[in-house]
């Protein structure tokens, strides 16, 4: 048995009802308790760490805009006050900037969620950039093609994993996405989805087409 205390005891959780919390120990007593509240109710606090990266771009920041668009639903256009440049906000998460017409910069807290979506937004960067440079320069780029496909499909399956949670491989390559028993089998070679659920049928369709078409490396994968 453990108790709620703090912000988690302000409301009383309905049947069935998810509760996130930090579970404390002392002794033989549990209790749940709101992040915030850890340094009320013990000797402890918590902290967070705030990740920067840089990645080298030289086109136009709507580009971006619009294939972090095709991945996720939630992207926010915003305006850096002090510097007074182009940002986005990806997942309520991780900002883009664009500080520079030679580079672009994300920010965000690190955890589990947004370390996921700062890299599915560094590899649609680099795979941006990679695609503008064919169209103006006449020479073959050297690009290693079978490394930079396996690179999309390692952030593809993070991708379904980070939308429906219970993602995996069977044996023919073919992936079983598991949502509350309903079942969904998504062939990506194929681009076919079978799933007895339409809904899920559709929704896990409509998620591949957008992650696939804003991950592809160079039209390779």
């Amino acid at each position: 048995m453990a108790k709620t205390i703090g912000k988690m005891a302000e409301k009383t959780p309905s049947v069935c009802e998810t509760v996130n919390g930090l579970l404390d120990k002392k002794g033989f007593t549990y209790q749940i308790m709101a992040p915030e509240d850890l340094h009320v109710f013990s000797q402890l606090s918590t902290g967070n760490i705030i990740q920067r990266i840089t990645i080298p771009y030289f086109g136009a920041f709507a580009v971006i805009k619009y294939r972090l668009k095709q991945i996720y639903e939630s992207v926010e256009s915003l305006t850096d006050e002090e510097l007074g440049v182009s940002t986005l906000l990806a997942y309520n998460g991780v900002t883009v900037k664009q500080e520079s017409e030679n580079f672009l910069s994300l920010h965000w807290t690190a955890d589990p969620i947004s370390d996921m979506v700062s890299d599915s937004v560094v590899a649609l960067v680099l795979n941006a950039s990679r695609e503008m440079r064919k169209m103006v320069v006449d020479s073959e780029p050297v690009v290693n093609e079978e490394e930079d496909t396996k690179k999309a499909e390692k952030i593809v399956y993070a991708l379904l994993i980070f939308l429906f949670v219970d993602v995996k491989y069977r044996e023919d390559g073919k992936l079983v996405i598991n949502i509350y028993g309903n079942v969904a089998q998504l062939d990506k070679e194929s681009r076919k989805v079978k799933s007895e659920n339409e809904g899920l049928k559709e929704r896990v369709k409509m998620a591949f087409r957008r992650i696939r078409s804003a991950v592809k490396p160079m039209g390779q994968f």
